[in-house]
């Protein structure tokens, strides 16, 4: 499987597109010389000149740039598909991004997450029922997921962090480039502990408008639905609306009052289908599966909390790995973990050849002689 320097360089050669190069990962080429058979000309033309001669690439210098802004901070990270970090319900979509640039905390991706959007110009009711319900899914464990955008967007991830959870802001360019420039202080506040900062364009990348309308497939993509909690009928966040169902996402809206303008999107939404939504108790029992609380999942091996060094053919997280892949975000709800200290074991498992990534998650390898 591509290395993440291969999944960077992948990620920026032209002619592939996320959908395209999601179609080809799922063939599982070797590399180099399978993805060059099997990629179109100008994207192999690209690859092979950087492989054959680097210092002619203009690759290169992208790709040093991109690797000093890495080095830089632990807290900054290249995720892709083969990383134990990576967001396993993105392969659920059609054209998941490539790679992803993160900034912050990664343990803002273990908890089922539910993507929150609105409009830029909220009423003052629509800022309450957003801190509202923010605050209450961060209560009960869950992750909020938005476009850190003016209105709806900010105020229900600056609620959640409030309230001691976790929150995740994908934006339409670099993880590094504040926009809007009002929201220094929450983008600040993401990169501190519960929350985290995505994007699929390379640290520097400045804001264009064709990107917003991508960026939410991705916040969408992440999540196990989709809450509209104030939107006029032409608002942007009808966008991710339309995403959720295509993406196979529960859809849920606020309803407001028809003489608000505001909330004529909302009212659509509700009209073709949508949940109609007071408060999150009403959320939480369209999603039974995630709306279970910890103590209601099986019971945990007392093992559990052993330090992460504590690794072998005894470690329980073996217990909770077979041969069909386990997302990261799925064993720290199972073992109560850390996703640091999961890691930590995944890693030192790995190389005791017990456990290996996999597309999806992490699987369990036979021992030698083939038992498990």
């Amino acid at each position: 499987m591509p290395t993440a320097r291969e999944w960077w360089l992948l990620s920026r050669l032209p002619g592939l597109g996320p959908a395209g190069l999601a179609e080809l990962a799922a063939r599982a080429p070797a590399w180099p010389e399978g993805w060059l058979a099997v990629m179109p000309r100008e994207a192999a033309t690209a690859l092979r000149l950087w492989l054959d001669h680097p210092a002619r690439s203009p690759l290169t210098a992208s790709l040093d740039a991109d690797e000093a802004w890495l080095a830089e901070a632990p807290d900054r990270v290249l995720l892709h598909p083969d990383h134990p970090a990576w967001p396993a319900p993105l392969a659920q979509i059609a054209d998941p991004p490539p790679v992803l640039w993160a900034w912050g905390d990664l343990g803002a991706l273990a908890p089922p997450r539910l993507a929150m959007v609105g409009t830029r110009k909220p009423t003052r009711e629509g800022l309450a029922n957003a801190g509202g319900f923010a605050r209450a899914l961060a209560e009960r464990g869950w992750g909020v997921v938005s476009g850190m955008a003016l209105g709806i967007d900010g105020a229900a991830q600056q609620a959640a962090l409030d309230a001691g959870g976790r929150s995740v802001a994908v934006l339409g360019g670099g993880v590094d480039v504040i926009y809007p420039a009002r929201h220094r202080a929450l983008h600040e506040r993401l990169r501190e502990p519960g929350g985290l900062l995505l994007s699929e364009h390379p640290p520097g990348t400045k804001p264009h408008p064709a990107f917003f309308p991508r960026r939410n497939r991705i916040v969408t993509g992440l999540s196990r639905g989709v809450l509209v909690v104030e939107a006029a009928e032409r608002s942007g966040s009808l966008v991710s609306a339309r995403l959720a169902g295509e993406q196979g996402r529960e859809l849920f809206a606020v309803p407001g009052s028809i003489h608000n303008p505001q909330a004529r999107g909302c009212l659509g939404l509700l009209r073709d289908g949508a949940v109609l939504v007071r408060n999150v108790d009403d959320i939480l029992a369209e999603l039974p599966a995630w709306a279970a609380p910890v103590e209601a999942t099986p019971a945990r091996p007392e093992a559990d909390a052993a330090p992460a060094a504590s690794t072998g053919n005894d470690d329980p997280l073996l217990a909770w790995l077979s041969d069909t892949p386990t997302p990261v975000d799925a064993l720290v709800n199972l073992t109560g973990l850390s996703v640091a200290d999961c890691q930590r074991r995944l890693l030192a498992l790995e190389l005791e050849g017990r456990a290996g990534p996999a597309a999806g998650g992490w699987v369990r390898l036979p021992a030698p002689g083939g038992a498990w």
